[in-house]
């Protein structure tokens, strides 16, 4: 029988963020919970540091390379197939909360839908999005007049004010009418109307803890300031690193989100502070949706994936946000799966997978598809059956705010060595910049090899795998009917 199939997805936590250990204070005690029955992958990393093509890939099963959607703004090309698509055509009724971000959705505009097979949909971008369509706005009006009655003001149209000081005030709602309760809600509001013996997919997008960095004071009050560990180390880190990472410190982003230039010690950890208490809000929400299932008594025969599209720099190396960094704090982000009786519960897989690995594990345990050699069902691998990858690959290609000149980086990690190449654009082309690390002895990437002597051979040796990787996936799809 096929299983009831659930994808929760945070926006923008990384891996380290997420704990699953005993013996330390817990943000997060329903992931906790679900590690503890499930099987946690610790080295999971997105396709890209991105929103757009990060979720693109998780539903296609492709890198921002092979389905097109190569940057924030672009929309999914119509051809390329969604597994939630295919899932519905084989009888599974689908619905999505949240956030999709599969094409432009600027200023409040409504995002263009791509047949993505959800005949269940309550989209909202993000909490301040002005679309119409904003079903997170539609429940405020609702359940909590007085709130969106304050509200209203601060929604993000085309042509207003900051974003980000629009969304700051959204996220400093009471927890009872936040965009993560509102998730929970919906989610819970899903499971519960379906009917027996239906199977169902959902996926539930959380937009925390994704910036602007601020909760409801709430939920500060509750995570203990002792218990944030510091970022790994400084703005000085970077003086032996690609020049734009220098920029990125002190004005990333086109100056549209903070940045690290400017931050004391004191507002570095509040603001470390705030992001893990977003985490524990998001963390309650998720709660919510695995106490419905059990309600239901559907537990055992659901399915549940937890992951995250990317991950934050957090202030490591006097960085804040995402790509173009290919730092571990960016790229690798967390995953559990849980299926009581299939998934072993407790367990930890080191070998690596990637984001994009779990729209295969949709299509061969919601369809029962035969997996080509180059995919993974991430269920096989947490049995057991089937061993991870060998490596892992992540691309930037100017993908959220354009810079000038374009900005595209490349990481590849075979082993414990990892590489990033910063790419350049122009008529003369020049030599790369870039970095190297060896996770097995710094795996907080403080001492980059690029420019070590003694690394040169394995420098060399990603460098060429990183380019046999990239000619492996470019997309060859055009039919060739003829020899010439």
């Amino acid at each position: 029988m096929k299983p009831n199939i659930v994808v929760i997805c945070a926006d923008q936590l990384r891996f380290d963020a997420v704990d699953v250990s005993e013996g330390v204070q817990t943000h997060t005690p329903a992931l906790r919970q679900l590690a503890a029955q499930g099987t946690r992958f610790e080295n999971c990393y997105t396709p890209s540091p991105v929103c757009a093509p990060a979720r693109a890939s998780m539903l296609t099963g492709l890198y921002p390379s092979q389905h097109g959607l190569w940057a924030n703004g672009v929309s999914l090309p119509p051809e390329v197939p969604l597994a939630s698509r295919e899932l519905a055509d084989g009888g599974y009724d689908c619905g999505l909360v949240g956030k999709l971000h599969l094409s432009a959705a600027f200023e409040g505009r409504t995002e263009q839908r791509h047949s993505d097979g959800f005949s269940w949909f309550r989209w909202a971008h993000d909490p301040s999005h002005g679309s119409s369509e904003n079903a997170y706005h539609a429940w405020l009006r609702h359940k909590h007049p007085d709130i969106w009655s304050d509200l209203q003001h601060h929604v993000v149209r085309p042509g207003g004010a900051t974003p980000e000081l629009r969304k700051e005030a959204f996220a400093k709602v009471p927890a009872r009418a936040h965009y993560s309760t509102w998730v929970a809600d919906a989610a819970t509001e899903f499971i519960e109307s379906r009917e027996d013996g239906n199977p169902f997919f959902l996926v539930a997008n959380f937009f925390d803890p994704h910036p602007p960095f601020a909760v409801p004071d709430e939920y500060l009050e509750h995570v203990d300031a002792a218990s944030v560990p510091p970022p790994h180390g400084d703005a000085g880190d970077l003086d032996d690193r690609p020049a734009f990472l220098k920029r990125a410190s002190g004005g990333g982003y086109a100056s549209h989100l903070p940045t690290f230039d400017g931050q004391t010690d004191e507002s570095l950890a509040l603001l470390r502070r705030t992001y893990y208490a977003m985490i524990k809000l998001v963390d309650a929400g998720v709660g919510e949706i695995l106490s419905v299932l059990e309600r239901r008594g559907i537990a055992d025969s659901t399915l549940v994936l937890f992951t995250s599209d990317h991950g934050e720099m957090l202030g490591d190396h006097g960085l804040l946000l995402k790509g173009p960094m290919m730092y571990e704090g960016a790229v690798r982000v967390p995953l559990i799966l849980r299926w009581p009786g299939v998934v072993p519960a407790g367990r930890t897989v080191d070998s690596m997978v990637g984001l994009h690995d779990i729209a295969s594990t949709l299509r061969a345990r919601g369809n029962s598809e035969a997996l080509s050699d180059d995919d993974l069902d991430l269920v096989d691998v947490a049995s057991g059956k089937r061993p991870g990858r060998t490596y892992a690959a992540s691309q930037y290609r100017d993908s959220c705010f354009p810079s000038q000149p374009p900005i595209h980086t490349s990481m590849f990690r075979s082993g414990d060595h990892k590489i990033i190449l910063w790419h350049t654009e122009g008529a003369q082309p020049q030599p790369p910049e870039g970095e190297l690390y060896d996770l097995s002895v710094d795996p907080h990437e403080l001492n980059n090899l690029w420019h070590d002597p003694d690394s040169c051979a394995v420098k060399l040796d990603l460098m060429g795998r990183l380019l046999a990787f990239n000619t492996r996936i470019e997309n060859r799809s055009a039919p060739r009917p003829f020899i010439y």
